[in-house]
């Protein structure tokens, strides 16, 4: 693999930095990566071997314009059907891709687009992912918000008017420990009706001590579902266990979570396989766990401090916009998201399509909110950003364009009695 994602290093001390080149050329002194670590429950799923053993036969070269038109003609999308549609032949189809999945969105969500927005309240990591701004070797300005601050911009936010927040941090168990995360969640549930969060994967129980902090649902990114490719980007930390990360989203459901979001990220590999085993993911877990709400993301790679180079490998907005057709077609009942790495123009025209939730109002920070809603300077609580963000607009903003494009924008469906 080309070292185009690692980052500069010219400011780690000589330890770190012989550690660092250890890491990425020699790989008899990284860890097995399909070994669990001490502490990782094993819960022994079924769902990892089919989806790995479908990506890895998965030959989309294989199908022709007359599968996709097959394809498009059944009510009903298989997964042969599904592999059609992400195939190279299809992008001469995307028109005809398009109006089905946008007639398959009308049915199951009208014209309702569904908001929220994500608060990171620490940046600290412990993996080194090679591609990632938060990265333990990347040096960057390191920040943890203590519960005043994370309560500021709780208030901020809402004040705001959304009602929905996703907390983020970076993957550290010593300084975003689950007891940090839970007294976060439990402040956020006093400002929003709905909390998810995306942070480092953890075992059933603590899923369930969060579940009971107010919790709503967890997104877990696998990143890449090719294992071997996994590997080469994930060199240290707990996040180099490749089973252990794929079965978060059915540990959280097992521990009471009422909803989980999967997700590849785009760039990073074979997207069109990559694809497959989200959606896939995804298909098999519906059909586990039929109570739960389960959601498709589909970010793509974006620069990071000390790396502007980081894009998308050939993941074009043509061929985002058929793998979100393409999953809309085949999980008619899936929320899809589409974040804000991607263009204004972009999230305002895939909304009509197939996409049913944005973000809005984001930052990728630490701790500047208030001074971005606001316009009060408070660099001394802010950290740095993990990737650079692509469609800035505000919630109002963002409320404003998704009703003036004729949509219903959704800030919260869901009440506790």
């Amino acid at each position: 693999m080309e070292n185009n994602y690692f980052v500069d290093s010219d400011k780690l001390s000589e330890s770190a930095l012989k550690r660092k080149h250890e890491l990425e050329n020699n790989p008899t002194v990284r860890t097995n990566h399909m070994e669990y670590m001490d502490g990782m429950e094993q819960i022994k799923s079924d769902i990892h071997d089919k989806v790995l053993s479908a990506m890895e036969s998965y030959d989309y070269n294989s199908y022709t314009a007359d599968d996709v038109k097959s394809a498009l003609e059944h009510e009903r999308c298989t997964v042969e059907d599904f592999k059609a549609l992400l195939s190279p032949s299809a992008e001469p189809f995307l028109e005809q891709m398009a109006e089905k999945a946008r007639l398959e969105t009308r049915k199951h969500f009208g014209n309702t687009v569904y908001l929220f927005t994500p608060l990171y309240i620490a940046n600290y990591c412990e993996n080194y992912c090679v591609y990632c701004g938060f990265n333990c070797y990347n040096d960057i300005k390191r920040m943890k918000l203590s519960m005043e601050q994370i309560e500021r911009e709780m208030q901020v936010i809402a004040e705001s008017g959304m009602e929905e927040i996703l907390i983020l941090t970076g993957e550290s168990r010593s300084k975003s420990g689950i007891e940090y995360i839970g007294e976060a969640c439990k402040l956020a549930r006093k400002y929003f009706r709905m909390v998810g969060i995306e942070i480092y994967p953890v075992n059933t129980d603590e899923y369930k001590y969060l579940h009971e902090c107010g919790v709503d649902y967890v997104t877990v990114f696998q990143e890449t579902y090719d294992s071997d490719h996994y590997e080469q980007l994930h060199l240290m930390g707990h996040k180099r266990v490749f089973p252990y990360r794929f079965e978060a989203q059915e540990r959280a459901l097992m521990g009471g979570m009422r909803g989980i979001a999967c997700s590849a990220l785009l760039g990073l590999s074979d997207f069109r396989k990559d694809a497959l085993a989200s959606a896939l993911h995804v298909y098999y877990l519906q059909r586990k766990y039929p109570h739960a709400e389960i959601s498709l993301s589909c970010p793509r790679l974006r620069p990071i401090i000390n790396n502007g180079e980081i894009n998308p490998l050939d993941v074009h907005e043509k061929q985002l916009c058929q793998v979100l057709c393409a999953y809309r077609i085949f999980l008619p009942f899936c929320n899809i998201t589409v974040s804000s790495r991607e263009s204004e123009s972009f999230r305002n025209g895939i909304v009509k399509i197939c996409a049913t939730k944005v973000s809005a109002g984001v930052s990728t920070g630490i701790g500047d909110h208030e001074s971005k809603y606001t316009g009060k300077e408070n660099s001394s609580a802010e950290g740095d950003e993990q990737f650079e963000i692509n469609d800035g607009r505000s919630f109002r903003q963002m409320y404003n364009d998704m009703s003036d494009e004729g949509l219903q924008p959704v800030l919260n469906d869901y009440l506790y009695v």
